[in-house]
C-alpha cells in the first residue's frame, strides 16, 4: 500500500515502545490492577493476567500495530483500506469513536488526582484523610470542573506540539520518572510492619482462591490496561518506521506494562495490609480506594505527606500519559478523515472533551439526578466504551486480521526489515479461535454484572 506523505513517524523503537507503553501505563495499573487483584485472589489473578498478557495482550497488540503501519493510517482508514464491506467501515469507526468517548472521563479522573497532589503539596494530607472529603469534593461541580480542564489542557498543548516534539518527548520524560517513582513508593510499602503479608498475597498464588470469575476480571484487566482495541496502537503503529520490529517492540511494551502493574499492586496491597491488619476486604472497596482507601494509609505512615505526593505525583504522570495516547488516536482520526490540520483536529478534540468531561464533573453534582441506565455519566461512558464497545471492536479486529487480511500479509509486515516472528503460532492460535471468545465472554460478562444478573 502507499505510504501516506508527510506523516509523522516516531524517531524509533525507543519512541514507539515508550509511547506505546505509556498509553498501557495508566489509571489501568495504577489504581485498577491492585484492588482487582486482592478481590479475585491476589496470586492466582496474577499468574492469569500475566499468562493472558503474553497471550491475547501480545496478538491484539502485534495485530493492531501491523494494521497501523501497513496502511499508514488511523483507525477508520485502516479498517477501509481492505475492502468497502460495512462492517469494515463499522469496526473502523467503532476503534475512532472510542477514544473519543473515554478521554472525557478519564480527564476528569486525572483533575480529581491533580486536587490530591495540589492538596498534599499544601500539608492537607489529613484532611483529605477524612472519610467525607472525597465525596464532599467530587459534588462541587466548580472545583471538580477547574482540576477537569487544567487537565485538558495540558493533555491537548502536548498533542498540538506533534508525535515527535508533543507526545515522543514527554513519553521519554515521564516513563523513567514513573519507573523511578514506582519504585520509591514500592520500597517504602513493602518495608511497613505488617506489609509481608500483602507482599505474599499478591506474589504467592493460593489456588483455592481461584474462580472463574478470577479469569474474566484478568480479561477485562489486561484488555484496559494494555489500551487493546481503542484506535490508539493503530494510530501508533501507522506513526512507525519500517525498521522498527514489531514483535520485539511488543515484548517491551508488555513487559512494561506488567512491571508497573505488579509495582502498584506492591505499593498499594502491602500498604493496606499494614494498615489494615491483614483484612484483604479493605482493598477492595474498587475506585474509591485511590481517592478514600489510600489517603487514610497514607496519614498512618510515617512520611506520610511526602508519600502521598510522590504517589499523586506518579498517579498523574501514568494518567497523563494515557490521555494524550486516546487524545492523539482521536485527532488523528480528524486528520485523516476530515483532512483537518493538527490545530483544527485539536480544538475540535478539546470541544468534545469540554462538553462530554463536563457532564462527567457535573454528574456527581448538580446532574446527580440524571441517569442512564441507572448510572451517572461517568459511570455510564466507561461501562459504554470499556464494558460494550472494545470487546466488539477486539472482535471485529480479529476477524479483520483472520478472515480478510490473512495472516501471511500480516507476516510479511511484522518482518519487515530485521523484525522476528517467534511468537506466529501463538498468534495464529489466538487470533483465529481464542481472541473472538475472549472478546465474546468479556462482552456478555461485564453487561451482565452491570445490570446486576452476575456478580462479579
Amino acid at each position: 500500500m502507499e505510504e501516506k506523505k508527510n506523516r509523522s513517524t516516531f524517531s524509533g523503537k525507543i519512541g514507539f515502545v515508550l509511547a506505546a507503553a505509556g498509553a498501557s501505563v495508566g489509571l489501568g495499573n495504577i489504581w485498577r490492577f491492585p484492588y482487582l487483584a486482592a478481590k479475585y485472589g491476589g496470586g492466582v489473578f496474577l499468574l492469569i493476567y500475566i499468562l493472558l498478557a503474553v497471550t491475547f495482550g501480545y496478538t491484539m497488540i502485534v495485530a493492531e500495530s501491523a494494521i497501523g503501519r501497513m496502511t499508514r493510517k488511523s483507525p477508520v482508514g485502516a479498517f477501509k483500506s481492505f475492502g468497502n464491506k460495512k462492517w469494515l467501515s463499522a469496526g473502523g469507526w467503532l476503534n475512532a469513536i472510542i477514544p473519543v468517548l473515554i478521554v472525557p472521563y478519564y480527564s476528569v479522573i486525572g483533575g480529581w488526582v491533580i486536587k490530591y497532589l495540589v492538596e498534599y503539596i499544601k500539608g492537607n494530607g489529613r484532611t483529605i484523610a477524612t472519610d467525607n472529603y472525597f465525596n464532599e469534593f467530587i459534588s462541587d461541580g466548580v472545583s471538580t470542573e477547574i482540576c477537569f480542564v487544567i487537565f485538558s489542557v495540558i493533555t491537548l498543548l502536548v498533542i498540538y506540539a506533534g508525535v515527535k516534539n508533543g507526545i515522543e518527548r514527554v513519553s521519554k520524560f515521564m516513563m523513567p520518572m514513573l519507573i523511578i517513582l514506582s519504585v520509591v513508593i514500592m520500597i517504602y510499602s513493602v518495608t511497613r510492619p505488617g506489609a509481608i503479608d500483602g507482599v505474599r498475597y499478591l506474589l504467592v498464588p493460593h489456588f483455592d482462591n481461584f474462580s472463574w470469575m478470577s479469569v474474566v476480571a484478568a480479561m477485562g484487566q489486561m484488555f484496559y490496561s494494555l489500551s487493546i482495541a481503542m484506535g490508539i496502537l493503530i494510530t501508533f503503529g501507522s506513526y512507525m518506521k519500517k525498521d522498527t520490529a514489531i514483535e520485539d517492540s511488543t515484548t517491551n511494551v508488555e513487559i512494561f506494562d506488567t512491571a508497573i502493574a505488579i509495582m502498584a499492586g506492591l505499593m498499594i496491597i502491602p500498604a493496606v495490609f499494614a494498615f489494615s491488619g491483614g483484612d484483604p476486604d479493605t482493598l477492595k472497596a474498587g475506585p474509591s480506594l485511590m481517592f478514600i482507601t489510600i489517603p487514610k494509609v497514607f496519614e498512618n505512615m510515617g512520611l506520610g505527606s511526602m508519600v502521598g505526593i510522590l504517589f499523586f505525583l506518579l498517579v498523574l504522570f501514568a494518567a497523563l500519559t494515557s490521555s494524550i495516547a486516546l487524545t492523539e488516536s482521536a485527532v488523528s482520526t480528524f486528520e485523516d478523515e476530515f483532512g483537518w490540520g493538527r490545530k483544527k483536529s485539536a480544538f475540535a478534540c478539546g470541544f468534545i472533551m469540554l462538553i462530554l468531561g463536563s457532564l462527567s464533573c457535573l454528574g456527581y453534582g448538580p446532574f446527580k439526578g440524571v441517569k442512564i441506565l441507572g448510572m451517572q455519566f461517568l459511570d455510564f461512558f466507561d461501562f459504554a466504551t470499556n464494558s460494550v464497545m472494545m470487546p466488539v471492536a477486539a472482535l471485529l479486529t480479529s476477524l479483520l486480521v483472520s478472515r480478510v487480511i490473512g495472516i501471511d500479509r500480516i507476516e510479511e509486515e511484522i518482518k519487515c526489515g530485521e523484525g522476528k516472528f517467534r511468537r506466529k503460532a501463538v498468534f495464529v492460535i489466538m487470533i483465529k479461535y481464542l481472541c473472538p471468545v475472549f472478546a465474546i465472554i468479556i462482552l456478555l460478562s461485564s453487561v451482565a454484572n452491570a445490570f446486576g444478573w452476575i456478580s462479579m
